[in-house]
């Protein structure tokens, strides 16, 4: 109601239906990515592009910058190319023998290009060395690789990664996404009413950053 009401004085004031949507639309993921979050920024793929174009640079400047290649590899896997991030991981891997960050980004590039076996175990490699990795993602990103062929391995690693994570609201809405994919319904609501209480026992500066996955798991858990 609220919304048709500012619809309908907009309108009124620029004279033009059309632009009045696009008005209340900028204004609206305005007020999302300052105070929500849910939307998705549309500058960052751009501030990636801009990422990747730097990093190219500066490898073909030093071919021997390995942390550029570690980055770079990191950011093509995050857009989705798997093949090129797994060779930049390949050609580094004897400077970053003793590196979890860089097991699990090998093993999860492996994983997306279908070779699961060896990729569980790049990823596991890398739990040995730091089992609190990125926060304990790599458990998410194993169960969600065999979710469809193991669901006990799936569920397995799903509990790992409720072990490392209690006071994250992003982390058990990923967790209720996950049951609720094994067809864990129970779990999935149960996961989903912790990630709003998780949010709801966060000091005030904290509730910025979280209070995005809270709506999710709010409107996760009516569906």
């Amino acid at each position: 109601m609220v919304k048709f009401i500012v619809f309908m004085l907009l309108w009124r004031l620029v004279g033009n239906p059309f632009l009045a949507v696009i008005i209340l639309l900028a204004v609206l993921y305005f007020l999302d990515r300052r105070y929500v979050g849910v939307f998705p920024s549309i500058t960052r793929p751009f501030r990636r592009a801009r990422q990747g174009s730097r990093l190219r640079t500066q490898i073909s400047l030093n071919p021997n910058d390995v942390s550029s290649k570690f980055e770079l590899a990191r950011l093509l896997s995050e857009r989705k190319k798997y093949r090129e991030a797994q060779e930049l991981l390949l050609q580094i891997g004897d400077r970053y023998e003793q590196s979890a960050e860089y097991w699990v980004e090998l093993g999860y590039a492996n994983i997306k290009l279908g070779q699961l076996e060896e990729g569980e175990s790049q990823m596991q490699r890398g739990l040995e060395i730091n089992r609190r990795v990125q926060y304990g993602k790599p458990y998410l990103r194993l169960a969600e690789a065999f979710r469809h062929t193991d669901r006990d391995k799936a569920l397995h690693y799903l509990h790992e990664f409720q072990d490392i994570q209690s006071s994250s609201s992003e982390a058990y809405y990923l967790l209720g996404s996950m049951y609720k994919a094994l067809g864990q319904e129970t779990e999935a609501k149960r996961s989903f009413n912790e990630s709003i209480d998780v949010y709801r026992s966060l000091p005030r500066y904290k509730k910025r950053q979280e209070r995005g996955w809270a709506l999710r798991s709010f409107f996760a858990k009516m569906r």
